[in-house]
């Protein structure tokens, strides 16, 4: 008679292993997650509640640089600004991002191309060049008032008007809804054909399947969305920077563009990240 096969015993380490082989993968990640995001986020939080001198330490700890952020009249205004500017933009951008998701779900000539025109602005919008161009054509002299006079149109000082000068930060902004719009038109592909049949049979308008069907069930992707957005409308810098420099009269400047441009109040302090510009920046972390 031959002799039963001989079983392997595998150390708990080994079944550990095979367990949990997943996360091995994922080492790169969660380095790459604490090194450049937790380190700086904790670190970042902690300096906040201190006054540390490069060369002599930590003097004094406390809550003394928020007193500081919410008793300048200068910083509230600019955190106002950079709300009223995720305000009007974020629901812009995903409105408009999800109307054109909806248009080419259909099946239209020419789609593909169209999908690739309308997701150009997200690749080129957050460049520097794309920020230069921005601003020849809205300044005093350019394209937008010289179209504007063929009709007849005065057009307004768009960069030197308070109100005008935050309304073209957020065209540009809203502009780039390429990457919005590609998430919709995936959520768009995976609602199941079978819904808008049976809701058609039943006598509903387009109209009511778009809201009755459509958007309950890209729920999840608009919420997606709307968290990205906002986070990034939060991060907003080369706009701000480029074209205005925060003016006229601080009209633009963003966080971000304040704690850029916020000198320490001594040579040897780190402003960025100590004093409170970094408490302000806090959020750009995320």
């Amino acid at each position: 008679m031959s002799s039963a096969p001989k079983t392997t015993q595998r150390t708990p380490f080994k079944r550990w292993c095979d367990e949990n082989t997943g996360l091995f993968f994922l080492i790169p990640w969660i380095l790459g997650f604490l090194i450049f995001k937790a380190y700086p986020f904790a670190s970042s939080l902690v300096y906040s509640f201190t006054d540390l001198n490069f060369f002599k330490g930590i003097s004094q700890y406390g809550v003394m640089n928020y007193v500081e952020i919410f008793t300048s009249r200068k910083t509230v205004s600019v955190l106002l600004t950079t709300v009223k500017y995720a305000f009007i933009t974020v629901p812009l951008k995903l409105v408009f991002a999800l109307f054109i998701a909806y248009i080419l779900n259909f099946k239209i000539k020419f789609v593909n191309l169209f999908r690739t025109v309308y997701y150009i602005p997200s690749i080129l919008g957050g460049s520097v060049a794309i920020a230069v161009l921005w601003r020849a054509l809205f300044k005093d002299t350019g394209v937008v008032n010289t179209i504007l006079g063929f009709f007849g149109i005065a057009g307004p000082d768009w960069l030197a008007d308070k109100t005008w000068a935050l309304f073209v930060i957020c065209l540009l902004r809203v502009w780039q809804f390429g990457s919005a719009m590609v998430l919709f038109l995936a959520a768009l592909k995976g609602v199941p054909a079978d819904l808008y049949e049976a809701a058609t049979i039943d006598g509903a308008t387009k109209t009511r399947q778009f809201f009755s069907i459509t958007i309950p069930m890209i729920t999840p992707v608009i919420f997606y969305n709307l968290v990205t957005q906002i986070a990034q409308a939060f991060q907003e810098f080369n706009g701000p920077y480029i074209i205005t420099q925060g003016g006229p009269r601080n009209a633009t400047t963003l966080v971000s563009l304040l704690v850029f441009t916020t000198t320490p109040s001594s040579p040897t302090r780190w402003a960025w990240r100590v004093r409170w510009p970094g408490s302000c920046s806090l959020p750009l972390l995320c």
